[in-house]
């Protein structure tokens, strides 16, 4: 028995077959024998073998007829082999001479069934030396010894990571092994991907594995055959998916005839991995117009799940990279293409079926990283475009904020440090020249001195992220500070104040300098009088720091003393440090102003100096605009000035918005909350209440619609709700979308907060279905299932309410006909509680605008505005609810004295559900944090114990249960009988402390002398 059987499997590599043969009967080991297995080749393959078959006896000449591939061909060579140890060797390759003999002296040192040993590789047709020495380097990586079943999963299980490959010609087998294992492969022909089923198999049946890699005798020529990186059609790529498809289910059905769930696992892994490298070739080799119709072969042969799924992985990463690079997509870049084509498939998500669950995570991470993109990119654009403008208008800022339509207007972000997030919209004051430090001394300056010193243009100006120049025509009215005052950075504010890029430049093209306006301090900013008595009156600055400053300025610019003088005894100024001018003005105007603050800087000490005091260079910025224009006025410098308004936004930060999860794995319940800071303690005992009893196999998207609620406190919520793995707790605030709307409630028990549910449809866009939940109420059953209501087309899912019903019942009561003529119901029973909402919010949004409901909701008329509404335009577009998933409390004695008169089958339902309560809801004016014994009480109480804000609750049951002392009670009753300035009381006091029983006594003994009681 030889030590080594060679096994070469040889179809038309006449041009190869030589050498190949040559180097297997060259080796030093002679302990050989060399199967050669003629697949049919039409070439002279079968002469040039026979040729060499004439010249050493160790060759086994083994002939197919006809083809039957390399699969079958493999499996004759391992049933010809007859030495202990076999390999596989391609006809186009070839062997250093000593392959064998280290073969053999590792296993005397490492015995083992499967022997990984290392290559070399050898460029072929003008293959790229890159790619070449990044294969041999892949192949080459070390890998750890392995025994058992740990040998096929370090292969084929995805969570191990694919530690190993799979090439089937770089092992030596033991071939008893070999034998065995080919024995129960399929007998069908296979294509590409099998090497990756046969070493499935193969180590399937091996018990130990030893890597070798140092040992690299095999040469592979890289880029003959198959191999490579060739062009190939979009035909020929459709017969490559058939070939892995029927390795796969080769595989597929191997594990099942051995019954194993791990090896089954192994061959998904084998699919998943094999796919990867299917898909590459659609990356790499098929032309551009040719990829639409391999990728429509490969979803026909695998699903549209499989295939999208690889062509959305090459759009992330392709998209990162440009990310990473900050490259530019543009038009024809053919990743436009692939995301096109990755978007053609159609999946729908399933949790029970994998491919799906990982096409659509796939796809999220592609589609964000596209977007991200297509945002850098146009972001890149609006650079260019900034910096081909000539009126140039700079904006500060240090947060995120909205931003005009404009060109002219350029953002600049200031307060950089290492780490900072660099907004990829706006110009950054650290980048060329500049004095990026000193922002937090400087403030605004550090984006005048970046611009002086790395921008060209014919003007300059700046202005900050919340304040503008009014560039209309239109005098608009002013506050006590001489500024303007609205809320919103917007679309109706660009034409308010003419901020559009046409209007700017041709205000700013009639003057030399534009400012705010010199205002009077007698009558403007508290009424001051000067600026010298301004600055003196800011408690945070220092007085010392004007003086040292004026001395300053007078030393280096003793012609600027006359106007410093005025200026500070004078009584009027501009500020905001806001100003356009022409270039050589903003130059001068640099080149004077930026030395007299460095030396200002020199001579000053900042280490005792507060948060504000730290500014005081901005502060004196200010003073020194002024002295600097008044100047230029006084000595008659001929330039054209003009002051424009200042425009204050409230409110420049972006609206927000909120934005799918990315979850896939479980189903989705989105619960929306509406609460205000004040109502944080309840809120927090409601949320804690609903996912106590939820479902865990669900995900809870919780949003909280608020104005107002305290960072501290939000951030208090997340750590505190962090304990439930299966939810999200968000927090977006309404207020922009609630402006312009008068709304308040004709009911004292009643907030703002409960309009916040007509906003669900518009800020939740992503879901067609949305729980809205009350925050006075506590959840005893799962809300998944409340969620999962099948609600039947109808608007919303609700309950009826009792209250309204058995007040419907009054005798000459007056709700029947408010029903009826204000709310216009057909059947006032009909009414509904509107505390426990499951919306159909598809349906909605196609039925009824935000616009609408809030418009509605204003009418005057309704006694229970948001409630009301809903009776009023959903009557018939209701599906009633089972009465526990709302069970009212029982507040001031209703039940008794007003329930009772409610329709006798609704009386009934309501009581029935008291005793199984999933939602009670404390509606009305008794409340358990007012009143700890009302109805229910003990339930909420039993979850609001366990929440962070327990001892908030608990502090307002007492302060609603405090006693009230009347105002006369406070009064003294009579004068007291010794005086505070009595000379009696430096006596009296240290021998009778006030309140000790000493001085009690005396008291009482005073008042039974003078019959006092």
């Amino acid at each position: 028995m030889p030590k080594i059987s060679i096994i070469i499997p040889a179809y038309n590599v006449g041009k190869y077959i030589e050498e190949c043969l040559e180097s297997a009967r060259n080796q030093t080991l002679k302990d050989i024998e060399i199967v050669v297995v003629n697949d049919g080749s039409t070439d002279n393959t079968g002469d040039v073998i026979a040729q060499e078959a004439s010249k050493d006896s160790r060759i086994q000449v083994v002939t197919n007829h006809p083809n039957m591939g390399t699969h079958r061909t493999r499996m004759a060579g391992a049933e010809a082999a007859t030495g202990e140890y076999s390999f596989f060797l391609d006809g186009d390759d070839a062997l250093k001479p000593d392959m064998c003999k280290q073969l053999v002296q590792e296993l005397s040192l490492h015995p083992a069934d499967v022997l990984h040993f290392g290559i070399t590789v050898v460029g072929a047709n003008e293959l790229l030396d890159s790619e070449r020495e990044a294969f041999e380097a892949n192949n080459n990586a070390s890998t750890q010894d392995a025994v058992g079943e740990d040998i096929i999963r370090d292969i084929f299980d995805e969570s191990r990571g694919y530690k190993v490959d799979w090439r089937v010609t770089q092992r030596l087998y033991k071939t008893s092994v070999l034998k065995q294992a080919f024995a129960a492969m399929t007998k069908e022909r296979l294509g590409r991907s099998q090497d990756g089923y046969e070493c499935f198999v193969v180590s399937a049946f091996a018990k130990t594995y030893h890597s070798c890699k140092h040992c690299r005798g095999y040469i592979y020529y890289y880029g003959r055959g198959i191999s490579g990186t060739s062009t190939i059609s979009a035909e020929k790529y459709a017969q490559y998916c058939h070939h892995f498809k029927a390795d796969f289910d080769a595989a597929y059905d191997f594990a099942d005839t051995q019954h194993s769930e791990m090896l089954r696992a192994c061959a998904q892994g084998f699919q998943r991995k094999a796919t990867e490298i299917l898909a590459n070739d659609w990356k790499i080799r098929i032309p551009e117009n040719e990829k639409l119709s391999a990728a429509q072969s490969m979803s026909d042969v695998f699903g549209p799940a499989i295939a999208g799924r690889e062509i959305y992985r090459f759009v992330r990463d392709d998209a990162y990279e440009k990310l990473s690079e900050k490259t530019a997509l543009l038009p024809n870049d053919r990743l436009n293409n692939w995301f096109g084509i990755a978007n053609s498939f159609e999946v729908l998500p399933s949790l029970e079926d994998t491919d799906s669950l990982r096409f659509h995570e796939m796809k999220r991470i592609a589609t964000s990283h596209m977007l991200d993109l297509v945002t850098q990119s146009e972001q890149a654009e609006q650079i260019e475009r900034y910096n081909n403008q000539r009126v140039r208008l700079f904006v500060t800022t240090h947060k995120n904020v909205n931003r005009f339509e404009s060109d002219i207007m350029q953002p600049v972000q200031v307060g950089l440090h290492e780490g900072s997030y660099r907004f990829p919209w706006a110009f950054h004051d650290d980048e060329g020249e500049n004095i990026s430090d000193r922002n937090p001394r400087y403030c605004e300056l550090t984006t005048q001195y970046w611009a002086w010193k790395n921008v060209d243009a014919d003007y300059y100006g700046f202005c900050h992220y919340r304040r503008y120049f009014d560039f209309s025509d239109t005098l608009h009215k002013e506050n006590p500070y001489g500024e303007i005052m609205d809320d919103y950075i917007d679309a109706k504010a660009a034409k308010e104040y003419g901020l559009d890029d046409t209007n700017i430049e041709r205000v700013v093209r009639q003057y030399d300098v534009i400012t705010t306006p010199f205002g009077d301090l007698t009558k403007i900013i508290d009424k001051h009088g000067t600026p010298r008595a301004l600055w003196e009156a800011a408690p945070l600055l220092h007085d010392d720091d004007m003086l040292r400053c004026y001395r300053i300025l007078c030393k280096m610019y003793p012609d600027y003393k006359e106007d410093a003088d005025a200026f500070f005894t004078g009584n009027k100024a501009c500020f905001c440090n806001m100003f356009i001018m022409k270039k050589e003005i903003f130059f001068d105007y640099c080149s004077w102003m930026f030395p007299i603050l460095e030396e200002f800087d020199k001579n000053t000490s900042y280490s005792d100096y507060s948060k504000e005091a730290l500014r005081t260079p901005g502060h004196l910025s200010e003073r020194l605009l002024n002295i600097y224009l008044m100047h230029h006025k006084r000595i008659g410098s001929n330039w054209k000035f003009k002051e424009l308004q200042c425009v204050h936004f409230t409110n420049p930060e972006p609206a927000e918005e909120l934005k799918p999860l990315d979850m896939f794995d479980k189903p989705i319940v989105p619960v929306v909350f509406a609460a205000d800071d004040n109502y944080v303690p309840q809120l927090t005992t409601t949320v804690y209440s609903a996912m106590k009893n939820a479902d865990p196999t669900y995900f809870y998207d919780v949003v909280v619609l608020q104005r107002n609620i305290a960072w501290d406190k939000q951030e208090r919520l997340r750590d505190f709700f962090k304990q439930f793995p299966n939810m999200s707790l968000r927090f977006t605030n309404v207020e922009r979308e609630l402006s312009g709307y008068d709304l308040s409630t004709n009911n004292a028990h009643i907030s703002i907060e409960t309009y916040y549910r007509f906003l669900i449809q518009k800020l939740l866009p992503f879901y067609d279905k949305v729980l809205y939940l009350d925050s006075d109420i506590v959840i005893n059953g799962d809300i998944s299932k409340l969620y999962n209501t099948d609600l039947q087309g109808k608007l919303l899912g609700a309950i009826r309410d009792i209250d309204f019903l058995a007040n419907l019942n009054v005798k000459h009561g007056k709700r029947m006909g408010y029903a009826k003529n204000v709310l216009k119901m057909k059947n006032p029973y009909d009414y509904f509680q509107a505390g426990v909402l499951v919306l159909n919010t598809k349906a909605m949004r196609e039925r009824y605008t935000i616009k609408q409901w809030l418009t509605y909701a204003s009418n005057p008329a309704f006694i229970y505005n948001d409630q009301d509404m809903l009776n009023a335009h959903c009557e018939g577009e209701v599906l009633y609810l089972p009465w526990e998933w709302n069970v009212v409390h029982d507040c001031g004695g209703r039940v008794g004295n007003l329930f009772v008169q409610a329709p006798n089958d609704i009386y009934d339902a309501y009581m029935k559900s008291r005793n199984n309560p999933k939602i009670i809801h404390y509606a009305g004016f008794q409340k358990p944090w007012t009143d700890p014994d009302c109805d229910f009480a003990s339930i909420y109480w039993k979850y609001a114990r366990e929440t962070p804000f327990y001892e908030r609750l608990l502090k307002r049951v007492v302060k609603a249960n405090e006693p009230k002392i009347p105002e006369e009670a406070l009064r003294p009753k009579h004068e007291r009988a010794v005086g505070e300035d009595n000379p009696i009381r430096k006596i009296v006091d240290p021998l009778m402390p006030i309140g000790s029983r000493r001085r009690a006594m005396a008291k009482a003994i005073g008042r039974a002398v003078r019959g006092r009681e």
